[in-house]
């Protein structure tokens, strides 16, 4: 597998200028796929504009400068995806990666009060020693629980410091929820109806926002009870 990628050959999720540059930064193998993350270097340099070239987001990274999700991340090719919270301490800013309507992958200013903790979606349950029950969450990390009192499609809101549960947002009907995938993405509606259907197809949730829609059970990612609970890219509630 190259180790290299081109800017015309990089994921559409990305926002790029194609043309200028043949070569982009390829992310590393990590917690988010490649097709749905940005390399740190170009969150660095080309989403943030704080550095000029990569040669200087380098050094910026190297002296420890950015966190994401609470840790210092030195390699420029760090995949950071979904609801990711990026810090620079030194300015004394914040950001959380989502996707717009447009299906992009963008940056979104957040207070210093909501970089504490993220929203996580567990994909996946499994039995570990001592009948703990522990959750494959969205990001690649794991959380042990001792009660199973969560199910596929829940959203967590985990905090850093202490690495616990803090809230959670149920997939259920009347949850609001951000659409991730589809025609429909970048997107903010309320779930109306899940449809189960016993089959290998996968699963459809009704959407009522701004018109009514179906999509699959995959791409949606509750952020709220009632409104969300983060700051939106470009889109509005009705």
């Amino acid at each position: 597998m190259s180790k290299h990628l081109k800017s015309l050959n990089a994921p559409r999720t990305l926002k790029l200028h194609r043309k200028e540059k043949v070569w982009t930064v390829k992310p590393s193998p990590g917690p988010h796929p490649i097709e749905r993350s940005i390399a740190l270097g170009l969150v660095v340099r080309d989403y943030l504009d704080l550095v000029d070239n990569l040669r200087e987001a380098k050094r910026v990274l190297a002296d420890g400068e950015i966190l994401v999700d609470g840790v210092k991340r030195k390699s420029h090719k760090f995949p950071c995806g979904l609801m990711d919270i990026i810090s620079i301490p030194k300015m004394k800013k914040d950001y959380r990666i989502l996707f717009d309507n447009r299906g992009k992958l963008t940056i979104v200013p957040i207070a210093s009060k909501d970089a504490s903790w993220k929203l996580c979606r567990v994909e996946n349950k499994s039995i570990i020693k001592g009948k703990q029950i522990q959750l494959h969450l969205h990001d690649g990390r794991n959380q042990v629980i001792k009660k199973d009192e969560y199910k596929t499609g829940d959203v967590l809101k985990i905090t850093f410091k202490d690495k616990k549960i803090s809230d959670a947002f149920k997939f259920e009907k009347g949850t609001v929820s951000m659409i991730i995938g589809g025609s429909h993405i970048g997107e903010v509606a309320n779930i109306e109806d899940i449809n189960i259907i016993p089959s290998s197809k996968p699963n459809l949730t009704k959407m009522k926002g701004k018109s009514d829609f179906s999509t699959l059970q995959e791409y949606v990612f509750p952020i709220g009870k009632q409104k969300p609970v983060i700051e939106l890219p470009e889109v509005k509630m009705q």
